[in-house]
């Protein structure tokens, strides 16, 4: 395993690109990938391994740099993680480095190849970041993101409920205002790091009409976790990813003050969609980098399992499946890139980032699919790391919009060039 990473071609990428892909690579292999069936079995939420990426720069890399501590001679100290960074404390405060999309995308991949598990818990906070990143004012940005730049904690995006998943205007929590504050009532559900988020974003109607559009009957709220009538529900156990902590949440007439309010009442459904061109991309880097594992792991057990006195990949049968499998992940790698850099180039990625989520999300799971085929019977087996991965990938076709959402979304950006 990772031999093939010597030889991969990725676009041209910058100095300062290949140093933190090759810091997240690193870390990947040594730290994730031993701990990960462990993780696994137990379902512990994996906080030592987080707590690590934290203090090497490699969690909240999308908090702009004016909300962190980052200063440039701190850049040095980085590059010198990269060959002692299992002892150097301080890294830490390299957290809000205000990196691009592309450049997280990169760091997405190479911890998804450990575990998608342990990286879908660090990409919970970069979603729950982004409607503060993109719609906070100073203060609010200062005393929510600034605080993770100061020790490793998590923050969680509030909007799924039990009747209200890809129907997000479907939305039945309640936000009264009541002088100052506002009193929230109402149910999530599916909620990533809930149980571990130090704030979440939280998205409410706030116009009790329902006939009034959804781009006016939502606001988008900061909650400290710690808010009295916040009750977190157990730990979900799920199919795969299972040391992601994923849980409903219940508000009982909890009070907001009116100052976390993101932009004003209405602009809630509108802030938290606008996430999503943002952190669609490196979901499917998440999923292109578990596509790559188990392309890696088939390829290496192919090259040594015999049959018929002759090496698997030796068989057509064996050859041409690896070859779809790499079409595949070379694919969605370029999806992924395509639909980072277009939005770091400050033009809307809507289409872009649809494409990459969906065909990434898809092909996790036909890699992954065939991968355990490859491996047989001991594909089937939970010693055998390909069987992890299958149940990993189908959450990719869920969490952060549907396939079928992601397709409708498509549809409509498409249709919509033919009609202007």
């Amino acid at each position: 395993m990772g031999q093939h990473l010597s030889r991969r071609r990725d676009v041209k990428l910058t100095e300062q690109q290949k140093e933190f892909q090759l810091l997240a690579r690193k870390f990947a292999r040594e730290e994730v990938v031993p701990a990960a069936p462990g993780y696994d079995k137990s379902g512990e939420y994996p906080f030592p391994i987080i707590k690590k990426a934290w203090e090497l720069g490699l969690m909240n890399s999308h908090i702009p740099e004016d909300c962190g501590m980052l200063v440039p001679w701190l850049l040095t100290i980085f590059f010198f993680c990269l060959f002692c960074f299992m002892c150097n404390p301080i890294c830490h405060i390299l957290s809000g480095m205000g990196l691009s999309i592309f450049d997280a995308c990169l760091i997405t991949e190479e911890l998804a190849y450990g575990c998608t598990g342990v990286q879908t818990a660090i990409e919970a906070n970069s979603l729950g970041q982004m409607p503060v990143i993109l719609a906070g004012n100073d203060a609010q940005k200062k005393k929510y993101l600034g605080r993770m730049t100061e020790e490793p904690l998590m923050c969680a995006y509030c909007v799924t409920e039990p009747g209200a998943g890809s129907d997000v205007a479907g939305i039945k929590t309640r936000a009264v205002k009541k002088g100052d504050e506002y009193i929230v009532n109402g149910q999530k559900m599916w909620i990533t790091n809930g149980g571990k988020a130090n704030w979440y974003f939280l998205l409410t109607r706030t116009d009790s009409d329902p006939k009034c559009p959804a781009s006016k009957a939502f606001t988008g709220f900061i909650v400290d976790a710690d808010t009295p009538g916040i009750q977190v529900g157990r730990k979900e156990l799920n199919m795969g990813q299972r040391c992601s902590d994923t849980r409903g949440i219940t508000f009982e007439d909890v009070r907001i003050p009116k100052e976390n309010v993101l932009i004003g009442e209405g602009a809630g459904f509108k802030i938290a969609m606008g996430a999503f061109d943002k952190t669609r991309p490196p979901v499917a880097a998440g999923a292109t980098g578990l596509a790559q594992r188990a392309l890696d792991e088939a390829t290496n057990y192919a090259l040594e399992r015999k049959t018929f006195g002759r090496l698997i990949a030796e068989h057509q049968a064996v050859s041409f499946l690896l070859a779809e499998m790499a079409m595949k992940v070379e694919l969605a790698r370029m999806a992924y890139q395509r639909s980072a850099w277009e939005v770091d180039e400050g033009r809307r990625n809507t289409y872009y980032a649809s494409i990459a989520k969906a065909f990434a999300g898809d092909i996790a799971n036909q890699v992954a699919s065939d991968a355990v085929q490859i491996f047989g019977g001991n594909g089937f087996n939970s010693e055998y790391p390909v069987e992890k991965l299958m149940r990993d990938a189908k959450i990719y076709q869920i969490y952060e919009g549907t396939a079928q959402i992601q397709r409708l979304i498509i549809a409509r950006e498409h249709l919509g060039k033919f009609k202007k």
